[in-house]
């Protein structure tokens, strides 16, 4: 077993990453993110839309469809209305009529509707950037990572449930990469990373697992070369849309925070990463400012640090920090940060031999 396929679908960007363990190489390319994709080729449809397809990342597409739908029909299966909101009445609430996934088939001969396909995953054009890279589009594993909220049961706050979710699995064993899922394992409350699994089927691969985006980037900043024998860590992404901060004590997480990029300053910044290190971070306070909350399993010390290190598109927000904070590039690329860490999830899971990631 020797040539992966990572793919980190992101807000702004899909980042892919080829690598071959025997030959030690690897190709990498960062493109438009999926959601932008669907979201331009929605814009660029005439008259009333029919959208069939599963749920992926909203965003940009929710802003199109909602839009159209004042001025057209907007015609959506259940499966890819849940890309809108889980919750069918608020979708419905904007003009938007749902219909289930085996009646939407019935209408795609009527040509008095421009058609689209949602999914985080559209495999041609995944072909395309990998044999771009002159290497052959089959694997001996493709793992693939995208953020899922979950679907909670009903009264749950989602954004509660997914922390639950993976509180639950890091107080058994706190390590990142217990949260890379085969195909076959991914939690049914997981719609989207399901979603994706289910899409990926059509790769010719072995095997085929997924990942939270978050947790993926926890794992690959930690390879980055500045945390390299260094026990104390601090791994700030500052992604597109999210922002995850993780402090890492080893090969452990000690906890993490979520944020919205958007919503996130400088100052308030710093306070979380003072108060996850110190141990005095809250979840309820993170969620009531509208982020995505916080997990604390121990603390280790801000004072104790050996490092911070920022990732991510947007980590220039950092830059004029109070506190030295390093810029990370894992496998020398800040892009890559997610991917190096499904890959690195992937070598623990099976037993390989160490990666260099410089």
């Amino acid at each position: 077993m020797s040539k992966f396929l990572m793919v980190d679908i992101g807000a702004g960007t899909m980042d892919v990453l080829w690598y071959d363990t025997e030959a030690e190489l690897h190709y990498k390319a960062v493109v438009k993110s999926p959601v932008r994709y669907l979201a331009e080729k929605a814009a660029g449809l005439s008259g009333n839309l029919l959208i069939s397809g599963t749920e992926m990342g909203g965003g940009p597409v929710t802003t199109i469809l909602k839009e159209r739908a004042k001025i057209a029909e907007v015609v959506m299966s259940a499966s890819a209305a849940a890309t809108l909101h889980h919750n069918p009445a608020t979708v419905r609430s904007w003009g938007i009529e749902i219909v289930e996934d085996t009646k939407i088939e019935d209408l795609h001969l009527d040509e008095q509707y421009s058609h689209l396909v949602l999914g985080d995953l559209e495999v041609d054009r995944l072909r395309r950037i990998v044999e771009g890279f002159g290497v052959a589009f089959e694997f001996d594993a493709v793992a693939i990572c995208a953020q899922d909220h979950g679907v909670p049961p009903a009264g749950v706050s989602h954004l509660d449930y997914r922390h639950n979710m993976f509180q639950s699995r890091l107080k058994e064993e706190p390590f990142p990469h217990v949260l890379l899922y085969r195909h076959d394992e991914v939690p049914r409350e997981m719609n989207r990373l399901s979603s994706v699994a289910q899409a990926a089927g059509s790769i010719p691969a072995d095997e085929i697992y997924v990942m939270d985006s978050g947790m993926a980037a926890i794992l690959g900043g930690s390879m980055d070369v500045l945390a390299h024998k260094k026990e104390r860590v601090v791994i700030l992404d500052v992604a597109t849309s999210h922002t995850v901060g993780a402090a890492v004590l080893g090969d452990e997480v000690a906890g993490f925070f979520e944020y919205h990029t958007s919503d996130i300053t400088l100052d308030r910044l710093e306070d979380l990463l003072v108060e996850l290190c110190d141990g005095k971070i809250e979840h309820s306070r993170i969620i009531d400012e509208g982020g995505h909350g916080a997990y604390l399993r121990t603390t280790i010390g801000f004072q104790d640090l050996d490092v911070i290190i920022a990732t991510g598109p947007k980590r220039r927000l950092v830059e004029p920090s109070k506190f030295q904070i390093a810029f990370g590039a894992p496998l020398g690329d800040n892009m890559m940060t997610g991917t190096v860490g499904l890959l690195e999830a992937l070598r623990r899971r099976k037993g390989l031999e160490s990666i260099n990631y410089i």
